[in-house]
């Protein structure tokens, strides 16, 4: 029989301290699970598992309303470059050369992964702005809408690297990953709330620890390595696509060793990072090299120099 140092029975008012209520957590496994392993598909590009949070016209949507709001921003600025100004005129070049073999490129790596070839591409509302900036960016939103910023060219020097990275992003898209990284923080979000109820009746010094400590887990154990994961996709995806329009991926290394300088070469450690370590990255686009070359020669009718 309990009893406090006086003798007494703890009353019906009072509390006792609680700790962790495992149901709420082992429910919220099961639920997860079921959820996340429920809704796996196979992406045809990668041949990976991948998961999707929203739909390709939900995907279109948010990314041409993501877009307006840029180009609002560098309008107001009065960064948005012209049409007509040689910056966007050769970046609209090489979009349209890399936008031209996504259907090719998309069926050759999905026969290769043994996959039927995905036509959520023909969904994209394709365009692109040049935005005067020294920042050394560019994206593509989902749906296809890109921007690029002037500072990337100092760095990127040839429109050969700069198809490498325009491909890169362009293959973000394709790769649905905006969709994937909303159906991972779904699952962060659930089981962000599944411990906060299961700690509930902790200490609140407890509580803090207790999700702080899980909060380290997702991010280091889920978020930052599939981020790195999906760098490396859209680096593949990307290489191979700058290749059969014609660019030479080779250009892919030393714009790479290039980049890894910026901002004085200091980085956090890859295990800290949502992108590859520079050097790793290097090693990955050589192994892929012969592949691209491959592509390049299929699609630009010989070999390159």
């Amino acid at each position: 029989m309990n009893t406090d140092r006086m003798g007494n029975r703890p009353g019906p008012g009072r509390r006792r301290g609680v700790g962790v209520r495992w149901w709420i957590l082992v429910a919220f496994a099961a639920f997860a699970a079921w959820q996340w392993f429920g809704s796996a598909e196979t992406d045809p590009y990668t041949g990976e598992t991948a998961h999707y949070g929203v739909s390709t016209s939900e995907e279109v949507d948010l990314g041409a309303q993501a877009y307006r709001q840029v180009q609002a921003d560098a309008q107001g600025q009065g960064a948005l470059l012209p049409p007509d100004a040689p910056a966007s005129r050769q970046i609209r070049e090489i979009a349209n050369r890399l936008i031209e073999k996504v259907p090719q490129v998309t069926a050759d790596l999905a026969a290769q992964n043994q996959q039927q070839a995905p036509t959520t591409y023909k969904d994209f509302q394709w365009d692109v702005s040049v935005i005067q900036s020294d920042e050394a960016n560019a994206f593509c939103l989902p749906g296809g809408k890109m921007a690029v910023y002037t500072g990337l060219m100092p760095i990127t020097q040839t429109e050969d690297a700069m198809a490498v990275v325009m491909g890169h992003e362009i293959a973000h898209a394709l790769l649905r990953h905006g969709s994937q990284r909303m159906a991972q923080q779904n699952l962060v979000q659930m089981g962000q709330i599944a411990a906060s109820m299961a700690v509930d009746g902790m200490d609140p010094q407890q509580q803090q620890a207790v999700m702080a400590a899980l909060g380290a887990g997702a991010q280091y154990g889920l978020i930052l390595p599939y981020g790195r994961n999906h760098e490396t996709q859209a680096d593949e995806v990307g290489l191979m696509l700058a290749a059969a329009a014609c660019y030479d991926p080779r250009a892919a290394v030393p714009l790479w060793e290039r980049m890894s300088k910026l901002g004085g070469g200091s980085r956090p450690p890859e295990f800290a990072s949502t992108h590859p370590d520079p050097d790793n990255r290097i090693q990955t686009l050589q192994g892929l090299m012969p592949q691209a070359v491959g592509f390049y020669e299929k699609y630009c009718g010989g070999a390159l120099q």
